[in-house]
């Protein structure tokens, strides 16, 4: 009983074998013969036999057409006296198609010009001697990548679906802000100093007790920049940069601050030029400045509020006089926080050493209480992005 059964699905499955065999069979008759002829090569390095060995296999990926084996084709060609070095025109491919005894005949160009490539591509009927379909292509002048934009233009000639991220890589035109020939991405560490000057840089160096921070005039600057690029053509990219750093520990202060810039890089040299704001956190009090030395200790010294002690003995009483002078809030070490805003402008430069990018910025940052001048370097290991 056991044999039996074992028989009966032994030949089920073979019935199920020969079956799908035929079906497959069917399938492939009922799809056209079609056969790549030559595809002229112009400004790229790979030559005509190369691309057209490249179209071959992308045709016969799509399994649209029963596409004609190369060495089939070699030896129709060599049999009919057929140069596919020169046999371009419509006319030329069709009578070649029907010497080859195939339905549709594949032709088409890869062409450079400037830093374009153009792939065309167009699929002709032997029969009735029409272009059923066609495609041409502007891509970037990525010809390591050439083998993926044949991929794509086939594709788009037979309708079928296309990676877009992939489109969006490999042709600038459509997608600009994708363009990866002028990416450079600079992030990574920032180090460097700043100076400043006028009333900020006194405050700075004074001594604690009248408010001031006891501090170097010139600061170290440590932190990070990130950027992501906006958009991006030909020599050109936009991009947003934030950069955290932390100042003043020389002084033994730790002083945090945050910047975003709105940057442009341009030419192949690598300037840049950005602008934006600073955020950092200032303490700051209410005072006034003795313009007259009421308090006996210099003209225009600073006082906070609560330091005016002025007295009068005019009728023989001993009072208090009104502080005359205009009450203003300024930086003062015995204040309160607060969130201080600045603009800055910078202007770089990325130098290169292989894959090694080493940016330098110098920058100013404008003020009522002073300016504050600066510089900053960096550097970053940047390889060249692969498309997958």
């Amino acid at each position: 009983m056991r044999t039996t059964n074992q028989k009966i699905r032994t030949m089920m499955l073979l019935i199920a074998i020969l079956g799908a065999s035929v079906c497959v069979n069917a399938q492939n008759q009922t799809k056209p013969v079609a056969a790549v002829l030559g595809i002229d090569s112009k400004g790229v390095i790979q030559d005509g036999e190369s691309i057209s060995y490249m179209v071959r296999l992308e045709m016969e990926k799509a399994n649209v057409y029963n596409v004609m084996d190369k060495y089939d084709v070699a030896e129709g060609v060599k049999k009919n006296n057929i140069d596919l070095t020169t046999c371009f025109g419509k006319s030329c491919v069709v009578a070649s198609g029907k010497l080859l005894g195939v339905d549709k005949v594949i032709t088409g160009s890869v062409e450079r010009f400037g830093e374009k490539i153009i792939i065309s591509l167009k699929v002709i009927d032997v029969k009735t001697e029409a272009v059923e379909k066609q495609d041409a292509t502007e891509y970037l002048n990525l010809q390591p990548e050439l083998q993926k934009m044949i991929m794509i233009s086939v594709q788009k000639m037979l309708g079928l679906t296309t990676d877009q991220n992939l489109v969006n890589l490999l042709i600038n035109y459509e997608m600009p802000v994708a363009s990866p020939k002028t990416q450079l991405n600079l992030n990574g560490p920032r180090m460097g100093g700043s100076m400043m000057f006028g009333d900020a840089a006194k405050i700075l160096t004074g001594q604690e007790s009248k408010g001031g921070y006891n501090m170097f005039p010139v600061m170290f600057d440590f932190g990070w920049q990130q950027e992501w690029q906006y958009l991006s053509a030909g020599n050109f990219q936009a991009l947003v940069e934030l950069i955290p750093m932390i100042s003043g520990m020389e002084s033994g202060k730790f002083i945090p601050s945050v910047t975003f810039l709105n940057g442009f890089r341009m030419g192949k040299g690598g300037w840049e030029f950005a602008f934006g704001p600073s955020f950092r956190i200032v303490k700051k009090i209410d005072g006034f400045y003795d313009t007259y030395n009421l308090m006996g200790n210099g003209e225009n010294e600073w006082y906070i509020t609560n330091e005016w002690n002025v007295t009068d003995t005019t009728g023989g009483y001993l009072h208090a006089l009104t502080n005359p002078y205009p009450i203003t809030k300024r930086i003062d070490s015995r204040g309160t926080a607060y969130l201080s805003t600045s603009l800055i402008f910078a202007i770089g430069r990325t130098f290169k050493s292989g894959y090694l990018n080493i940016p330098v910025n110098f920058f100013v940052s404008p003020r009522k209480e002073g300016t504050t001048f600066g510089f900053s370097f960096g550097f970053n290991i940047q390889k060249k992005k692969h498309i997958e």
